[in-house]
Parts: C-alpha cells; structure tokens; sequence
C-alpha cells in the first residue's frame, strides 16, 4: 500500500482536477451565451469541440478515485472525499454538457435575427456562473455554509426561469411567426437551470463530505 503522505497527494490530485473541470464549465457557460447574445456560431462550433476535454478530465478522475479504492480500501471521511469526487466530476461533465445544449441552439440560429434583446437569460447565465464557481469553492474550502447558500441562488434561478417562460410564451402568443426561436430560447432558459440544479448538487455532496448526511437542497 502507498504511504499516507501519497495518498494524501492523490487525494489533492482529485481535488485539483474538480477545480480544472469547474474552471472548464464556467468558461464553456460564458462563452454560449456570449455567443448566444452576438448569434456566433464559429465560436458555438468551438464550445461544441472542446467537450472531449472535459470528458477526458471525468474518466481521469474516475480512473484515479477507482485506483485508490482498489489499492487503499479507504473507510470513513477518506472514502467519502472519493465518493464525492466522483459524484462532483459527474454534476460538472453534465453542466458542461448543457453549455454545449446552448451553444447547439446558437448553431440553429445560424442566419436569423433575434426576436428580442436578451435580458433576463445573460442575468440568470450569470447568477449560474457564479453558483458553479461557489458551490466548487464551498467543496474546495470544505464550506458547509456557502453550500447551503446554493439553496437560496437556485430559488433566484427558479425565479428567473419563469419570468423567461412568461415573457417568451407572451411573444409568441403577439407574435406566433417567432415561435421556433422562442422555443429555442426557452430551452436555454431550461438548460441554465438545469446547470443551477447541476451546482446545488456540488453543494449537497460538501455537506455529506463535512458531515456524512446528504441533504436536499434542491426542495
């Protein structure tokens, strides 16, 4: 068996790459709707590109966290940290999964025009963004209390969400030749809350690192 001092360093290792994972998303996240907002669909095609790393960053993370179950048999909080790396690495490769949703509804927009200026969707991609950011952090820091906080931002989300559904279904009920790219734009809507559910989730497995109880944050 490894050392302490090794195994310690694997763990960090596993730690490290969530960060670079959650760095990936949040970079994936700003430039879709980036792209969304100027209708780029170059810049769509590479957010679309770029998913393998992310993917190839998840499989590194499984393939170490499973090395070090087989090798280390670890109990307690040292096998929670690997149950969680997993759980995280899997919430972040989905998040990053739902940017590339948005930016495929970029590449269907290809060569029309906005129906409306985008408001409310930039300011819930960017409450979004933010909740990534933290709820890693809380994990990170071990911050139970900035995990619950993702409870909170992701009722802002909720609330977004709708505003977004209630203002998109009211222009295609004056406008009905807009109704595909309202409905393309309420998938994204849909997709950013999904992301925001994607880091309650981060902030529920802090808990369970810190304390073993896994609470539901997303009620």
């Amino acid at each position: 068996m490894i050392q302490r001092k090794e195994f310690d360093q694997n763990l960090e290792d596993l730690r490290q790459l969530l960060r670079k994972m959650g760095e990936h998303v949040e970079h994936a996240l700003s430039e879709a709707i980036s792209a969304l907002k100027a209708l780029d669909t170059d810049l769509s095609k590479k957010i679309v590109e770029r998913d393998v790393i992310l993917n190839e960053m998840e499989e590194q993370v499984m393939d170490l966290g499973s090395r070090l179950i087989v090798t280390q048999q670890p109990v307690a909080k040292d096998l929670r940290r690997i149950i969680v790396a997993f759980k995280i690495s899997s919430d972040l490769e989905r998040m990053g999964d739902l940017a590339i949703d948005i930016a495929k509804v970029t590449i269907r927009l290809e060569g029309q025009t906005l129906i409306k200026p985008l408001v409310d969707i930039p300011k819930m991609a960017e409450l979004v963004i933010a909740m990534v950011r933290e709820s890693l952090q809380s994990y990170l820091d071990e911050n139970t209390d900035l995990a619950y906080k993702m409870a909170k931002d992701d009722d802002e989300v909720d609330h977004l969400y709708s505003q977004i559904i209630r203002d998109l279904y009211s222009h295609m009920t004056e406008h009905p030749d807009t109704l595909q790219q309202a409905m393309l734009l309420t998938l994204v809507g849909r997709y950013i809350e999904r992301i925001a559910d994607h880091a309650t989730n981060i902030g529920e497995s802090t808990v369970y690192l810190v304390t073993g109880h896994r609470p539901d944050l997303n009620q």
